[in-house]
């Protein structure tokens, strides 16, 4: 198999370099729904046939025909160290060798819940499950059952996963009741469920004034990374904090994607704000399926079997991704990897800058730490949720596909981040930045 980037002969015969992964797709369409196991990776938002991918080394995936691909989706966020990094593998063959899974306790949850727990602000315990979704369904569980209350406040542009009462949308109010935006949800589900405008003060304590007495949690991506990338102003984040403990509310971090990211203590350390649960995932993991909730003894000690409130998994605490998580930090610990990261980042946000701003459109460069976000919406880069027109996102898709042609694998949608890995390194960033320019010319061409 080819080891190579697609060369500028690929780029005009692009549908082509796809033979396999549509042939795979074609399969996958009749026996998985819409051939994908998550919708994104269809490529709706872009177009086209969507990359099966073989393996990926480094900060580079292989294709299903073997072309190589400078990667900067990173399997959405737990991939920090790049693909099959040697002493992730390692601990993961060593685990698989000692049992795959017990469904019994083991040595390695322990060890990886107390690195957690020391790292995090205000942590003291931490539970384990097997993915985002479950970590922040479970958190807002224990939040009612801490509080005797039933109303969640959510913010519309934060995803949190595909929970029922979390799978609701803004209105045009400044504070809305909330409608399922998806089939399959009953208004019932999310009839406690209310959605706030981000950045959005006056909302925030509107809500509060209002109904402040029945608001069991509210929940918020400290670091928006679901909608776009959309940092908070630190004075916004300590009034959600204010108002919270003003009216009893607990305060929920969704850190799935900053935990453990943006820092070993995740946005709470970085903001110096202690959230009273925060939900984690993706870096924790290694690469492995994971997801873990956690806060103090006296919220987390209401969970089974201690507890009146029952939260179960079978896979919870896998040896095998527990193995996987604990690695990653270790490694990140050692090599100072987050330094190196937000260096990173600096780089290559200092790079982009002067060519967004020679775009022959609206385009700027969005960084918090090793997070990056092509904005293409015109104006100053939002803080708070907006869609985008259909000519900016056709502009996208067509950026998408002139990248991918020249070897850059960008996430398949104009509101997903990119993330950067240890794996990356300045060339690579000067690889992403002549093709972004090669790209630019060719989609802002007539």
């Amino acid at each position: 198999m080819s080891e190579r980037s697609p060369s500028t002969a690929d780029i005009a015969t692009a549908a082509g370099a796809l033979h396999r992964s549509e042939q795979w797709y074609q399969r996958a369409r009749t026996v998985i729904p819409g051939g994908v196991s998550s919708p994104v990776r269809a490529f709706r938002a872009v177009g086209g046939t969507p990359l099966f991918i073989e393996r990926g080394t480094g900060p580079y995936v292989f294709d299903a025909d073997g072309h190589r691909y400078l990667d900067f989706v990173g399997s959405w966020g737990p991939l920090i160290l790049g693909h099959a990094h040697p002493e992730v593998v390692e601990a993961v063959t060593q685990a698989c060798r000692r049992g795959m899974t017990f469904g019994a306790p083991c040595a390695g949850e322990v060890e990886l819940a107390e690195r957690i727990v020391r790292s995090y602000p205000g942590l003291e315990q931490v539970r384990f499950v097997s993915s985002g979704t479950e970590a922040v369904m479970s958190a807002i569980r224990v939040a009612r059952a801490a509080t005797g209350r039933s109303t969640i406040v959510k913010f519309a542009g934060c995803y949190h996963g595909h929970a029922d009462h979390l799978l609701v949308a803004a209105g045009s109010g400044l504070a809305t009741f909330g409608r399922p935006s998806s089939a399959g949800v009953p208004e019932a589900f999310v009839a406690a469920t209310r959605v706030l405008p981000l950045d959005d003060e006056p909302a925030v304590r509107a809500l509060f004034a209002r109904e402040g007495a029945q608001i069991a949690a509210l929940i918020i991506e400290p670091v928006p990374a679901n909608h776009g990338l959309l940092p908070q102003r630190a004075a916004f984040l300590e009034l959600l904090r204010a108002e919270t403990q003003r009216h009893g509310a607990l305060l929920i971090f969704d850190e799935v994607i900053s935990g453990f990211r943006l820092g070993e203590g995740g946005a709470a350390e970085r903001f110096g704000i202690a959230p009273d649960l925060a939900t984690f995932g993706k870096v924790i993991g290694g690469g492995m399926p994971v997801g873990a909730f956690g806060g103090s003894s006296r919220i987390m000690g209401r969970l089974a079997p201690d507890g009146d409130t029952y939260q179960a998994g079978t896979l919870s605490g896998n040896p095998v991704a527990m193995a996987a998580g604990a690695t990653n930090l270790d490694v990140l610990k050692r090599e100072h990897g987050w330094d190196k990261l937000e260096a990173l980042g600096a780089a290559f946000e200092a790079m982009l800058q002067p060519l967004c701003a020679r775009a022959p459109f609206p385009m700027q460069v969005v960084r918090v730490g090793s997070l990056l976000w092509l904005s293409l919406a015109a104006g100053a880069a939002p803080r708070s949720a907006i869609a985008l027109s259909s000519a900016e996102s056709a502009r996208f898709a067509q950026l998408f596909h002139a990248m991918l042609a020249r070897g850059i694998y960008l996430p398949p949608s104009a509101y997903e981040v990119c993330f950067l890995s240890l794996a990356h390194r300045e060339e690579h960033l000067a690889e992403f930045t002549n093709a972004l320019e090669e790209s630019l010319a060719q989609v802002g061409s007539p």
